[in-house]
């Protein structure tokens, strides 16, 4: 077998010319995309953090009864936001959400139009679908290497983690909708004379809208995972006690600090759930 291990394939190495390459050459390119997902998780920040806790609860009710029409639900979002204030992780759980929100505004601004692009063109998503894969297949340490190279320590690459971990599921998803159409809904729009941008806004988005809020919920579901491999990297959030705890072998701040994220995650489950007419 030596003469197998001589002659081994340089994909390490190749990905490292690759990374010291766009070091420097494209150092424009990552410094213009730093500046702006910054401003994005600053922006969230500020939204979050400025008003009274109380009032972002209250938020969060309204909202969760504008989609879901249910006070069970709102209660248990309430009373979910309520004990993470008692147990002290609020600030915590707003610097999670910060991050969760700025990778779904990215995911689904770029998730979706790929998704579109793919549905209206099958042969190309066989040669993406790899791709895609290999995004969800390859372990999640390995993308903090090539974030903390371009993007330093931080939110930023935190976010940059996540946005590469999470993108496939828009991606899939709107595809799956758009290419679901039924086909005689779309013969009847071209007998109407529909052109692309009518057909697409009037009769394949529409069709497509619960796969497309389905990937929405799997964007915050699987973003809301990758805290605590952003806290790796630096990014503030409800992954910091949770690798305190780790690094300390502290049992309470472990199980505190993963209770409340299991919490967010059901919240955020139990609101963005698709209704359906038995609901």
């Amino acid at each position: 077998m030596d003469w197998l291990t001589n002659t081994k394939i340089p994909i390490g190495k190749t990905a490292n010319n690759i990374f010291e390459w766009l070091q420097d050459n494209a150092e424009g390119v990552f410094d213009t995309i730093s500046f702006v997902l910054e401003h994005l998780i600053n922006a969230f920040l500020w939204i979050l953090e400025t008003p009274h806790p109380l009032i972002i609860i209250a938020i969060f009710a309204a909202i969760t009864w504008k989609l879901q029409k249910s006070w069970k639900i709102c209660t248990m979002v309430v009373l979910g936001l309520l004990l993470i204030i008692n147990q002290g992780y609020w600030d915590e759980t707003i610097e999670s959400l910060t991050l969760v929100l700025s990778a779904c505004v990215v995911c689904m601004g770029v998730g979706v139009p790929i998704g579109i692009k793919l549905g209206h063109k099958p042969k190309l998503y066989a040669f993406v679908a790899p791709v895609l894969d290999l995004m969800q297949t390859l372990p999640t340490f390995v993308y903090l290497i090539p974030a903390i190279i371009f993007f330093g320590i931080g939110m930023v690459p935190g976010l940059i983690a996540t946005v590469i971990f999470v993108l496939p599921a828009p991606i899939r998803l709107t595809y799956l909708g758009i290419s679901k159409v039924p086909e005689d809904q779309l013969e009847a729009a071209d007998s109407f004379g529909a052109t692309a941008r009518q057909k697409l806004l009037e009769v394949e988005l529409p069709n497509a809208l619960p796969q497309i809020m389905t990937g929405l919920n799997q964007t915050i579901m699987l973003s809301l995972s990758m805290v605590v491999i952003a806290a790796l990297v630096g990014a503030d959030g409800l992954g910091v006690p949770v690798v305190r705890a780790l690094n300390t072998v502290n049992a309470t701040l472990g199980f505190e600090s993963g209770f409340v994220i299991v919490i967010v995650a059901i919240l955020l489950d139990r609101v963005l759930r698709i209704r359906t007419d038995g609901d």
